[in-house]
């Protein structure tokens, strides 16, 4: 299948994603520019983190206006997979594509660690069951990683199994002690209602090797090349 990372100014992590996908998955990976309206032959987005237009205003609230982002929009609206890591989770809630937003950790630093992540609900698309996966650890690498959103929101998530990923302690354990950024109810990662949406924190391209100190970030990626026949995906229609 074919994976499409957009590249916006200060994203960084571009290099990372596509060397994840192409090389340890093997499939195909291209890069796709902010100002690129075509991208009928992607299967699958990828929204890498950085800091797009360096975070002026906050994380994520540029790229919003970007030339790309109604197209963005238009791609996960239609049912295609989008996967947005660190700032791409970032510009997803400010896309409006899924819900709440992140602040500033609450310690106030940034964090650049492992974690532990405990798989709440498994999805279709990135977290799929007959893996046999109860837990992940996947580093994180922010400061503006908290989750929140309010309460009825929040309740909704957990009602409709909308958090995949909650931070825990290496025994699975969902507690403060394992929680390194003050996300309301150690939530990690989350997918919009019909669950081609995922939005994390934590960064799955750079646990796909083990030289890097891990491969369960191949687990994310490895359910959505299982989930997905892009036969059957729709494309966006209109280009300009």
């Amino acid at each position: 299948m074919n994976f499409g990372i957009v590249v916006y100014p200060g994203t960084w992590s571009d290099s990372d994603c596509l060397i994840a996908v192409s090389d340890q998955m093997g499939q195909n990976a291209s890069y796709v520019w902010h100002k690129n309206r075509n991208f009928n032959n992607i299967d699958c987005l990828i929204l890498p983190g950085g800091f797009s237009y360096g975070d002026y205003l906050r994380p994520g609230a540029i790229a919003r206006f970007s030339n790309i982002a109604d197209k963005i929009i238009e791609f996960g609206n239609l049912g295609n997979p989008i996967i947005g890591i660190c700032n791409g989770f970032q510009i997803l809630c400010e896309l409006d594509l899924l819900p709440g937003t992140l602040l500033k950790n609450d310690v106030m630093e940034f964090r650049c660690q492992w974690t532990n992540l405990k798989i709440v609900n498994h999805n279709q698309f990135f977290a799929r069951s007959e893996f046999q996966k109860s837990s992940l650890q996947i580093p994180i690498s922010h400061g503006s990683g908290r989750y929140y959103a309010d309460k009825k929101t929040i309740n909704e998530l957990e009602k409709n199994q909308q958090i995949i990923f909650k931070y825990c302690s290496s025994m699975g354990e969902v507690n403060s002690k394992s929680n390194p950024n003050g996300s309301i109810n150690n939530i990690a990662g989350i997918v919009n209602s019909t669950g081609n949406i995922l939005g994390m924190m934590p960064h799955p391209e750079r646990c796909c090797d083990s030289i890097l100190g891990g491969e369960d970030g191949k687990y994310i990626f490895s359910s959505i090349i299982k989930s997905i026949d892009p036969s059957k995906l729709l494309k966006t229609s209109t280009y300009h």
